[in-house]
């Protein structure tokens, strides 16, 4: 009940790579000391709210996902851009889902991988590089300026509206 609990990491290290090997390792979020306990408070409760809202019970109109004109169809595994059938894979389908309903947040090469293949991450980013290449070719417009799949260079990817 408590696996996608979010992590926050305080730490007293303030380099960039101290925070990029933090979120990488599992953390939601990176705070350096000293803080402000009010910013602390704050994201918390982004996180939590975030949480609950992930693993609630989900109701009938999430079998439609939507990103700006991409349209995803939970129940038929169908993607369309505008009136266009996109057709992916079932990874890329899985892996489009999965990023979609975790729109806006930055996702890492680790979460990714155990949430769309099920298991557990043996240190191979190319896996997932390639998929995302692959899924940027059918969705994007221009996938070597993507408008949906943002790379987040050092942590992971995310997708914007």
């Amino acid at each position: 009940k408590t696996k996608n609990m979010p992590v926050i990491m305080l730490s007293a290290k303030t380099q960039d790579m101290d925070k990029i090997l933090g979120l990488t390792s599992g953390a939601d979020d990176y705070l350096t000391k000293p803080f402000n306990p009010l910013e602390l408070i704050a994201r918390v409760k982004s996180q939590l709210r975030r949480y609950y809202t992930l693993n609630s019970e989900k109701p009938r109109n999430e079998n439609i996902l939507t990103l700006d004109d991409i349209t995803i169809n939970i129940n038929t595994r169908e993607v369309k851009k505008g009136t266009d059938l996109i057709k992916l894979t079932k990874t890329e389908f899985d892996m489009l889902e999965y990023m979609t309903r975790n729109t806006g947040i930055v996702l890492s090469v680790e979460k990714i991988y155990e949430n769309v293949w099920k298991e557990e991450f043996l240190e191979s980013e190319n896996t997932v590089m390639v998929h995302i290449r692959k899924l940027r070719e059918k969705i994007e417009d221009d996938p070597r300026n993507p408008r949906y799949i943002k790379t987040v260079w050092g942590v992971g990817y995310k997708v914007e509206k």
